[in-house]
């Protein structure tokens, strides 16, 4: 959850990273074995070091200096694409900060932040609301500051990074766990339109913001609500290979086994077992027969045009 928390909260905003360097960065952390596993390079670092240290020490006050941190291990050569930011350090200049859509020409702008020189006093606020005791419950206190983080924004780039970052701080505060088994980042990802969207009317107009609290606190029970399905899909897994584990299987059924435990797409066919493990029409029809026999594989009942195959343990539990 830690992992895909990280790689959705970068993949909203365009910024794909590579799954097994954040996965083996994440677990050299946490203190766990990282034999064989992909080693992580400087820029997947700095943007986990940031997530864990949100999280891990969450009981530490929020400040512009951590901040500041965050934000230049975000942006560790001082640029957003091509273009030069103003890093470690709230920004400046004349210009107005707009998030824009649309092609050239045809713009338009959802959102205008308030001007540079008015951002530190409103940081300033910002940090001492995050710190105080206000006597707000917890979650709505991590759903209030997203948005007036967001409202701010305070950076030249990285403010929808940095206000889920503060997002997962608050709610690693909340749950009294300095690690995540839930991910906001990858539910936001899944309702990317409807995040904008809520954003987007509760940052103009009035000061209302009811709209964004019932978006934030329905997208926190789905993403609970996945992960628990993550976890008890785990457990079966585990479960599965326990009482399987003297079952005599080749290289080719251990894969495509593990494939539908870890979310394959589509029906499982004859065809695609060959595709999958490079065999032959008539070797993957073996190898599925094989396991049909075993009551490790069963054939679906649905029917279709084509014959196609459920783990025993999938039938069972629908």
């Amino acid at each position: 959850m830690m992992t895909e928390d990280v790689l959705r909260s970068n993949e909203i905003e365009g910024v794909i990273l590579n799954p097994d360097s954040v996965r083996s960065s994440i677990a050299k952390h946490l203190g766990i074995e990282t034999q064989g596993l992909r080693v992580p390079d400087h820029y997947t670092e700095g943007i986990v070091q940031v997530m864990l240290d949100a999280v891990k020490n969450s009981d530490k006050p929020l400040t512009h200096e951590r901040l500041f941190n965050w934000h230049a291990a975000i942006f560790p050569t001082g640029r957003s694409g091509m273009y030069p930011i103003t890093v470690g350090a709230y920004r400046t200049g004349s210009e107005p900060m707009q998030v824009v859509s649309g092609a050239m020409g045809k713009e338009r702008v959802h959102y205008e932040a308030p001007p540079s020189d008015a951002v530190p006093a409103m940081m300033e606020q910002f940090v001492n609301w995050v710190n105080g005791e206000h006597g707000i419950d917890p979650v709505l206190k991590a759903a209030v500051a997203h948005l007036w983080f967001v409202a701010i924004h305070p950076y030249d780039d990285g403010n929808g990074r940095l206000a889920r970052t503060i997002t997962d701080m608050l709610l690693a505060q909340a749950d009294g766990q300095h690690l995540r088994f839930y991910s906001m980042s990858a539910e936001i990802l899944r309702e990317k339109k409807s995040y904008y969207e809520a954003l987007e009317k509760t940052t103009t107009g009035t000061t209302d913001i009811t709209l964004w609290l019932e978006w934030f606190l329905k997208t926190m029970k789905t993403a609970i609500l996945h992960s628990e399905n993550i976890v008890k899909r785990t457990v079966q897994k585990a479960s599965f290979w326990q009482r399987h584990r003297e079952v005599p299987m080749n290289d080719r059924q251990l894969k495509v086994i593990n494939l539908l435990w870890d979310g394959f797409e589509g029906k499982l066919t004859s065809s695609k077992w060959a595709k999958i493990t490079k065999s032959s029409q008539a070797t993957a029809l073996r190898d599925i027969t094989d396991l049909v026999e075993k009551g490790i594989l069963t054939v679906a009942a649905d029917g279709g045009r084509s014959t196609h195959y459920l783990l025993q343990m999938d039938v069972t539990s629908n």
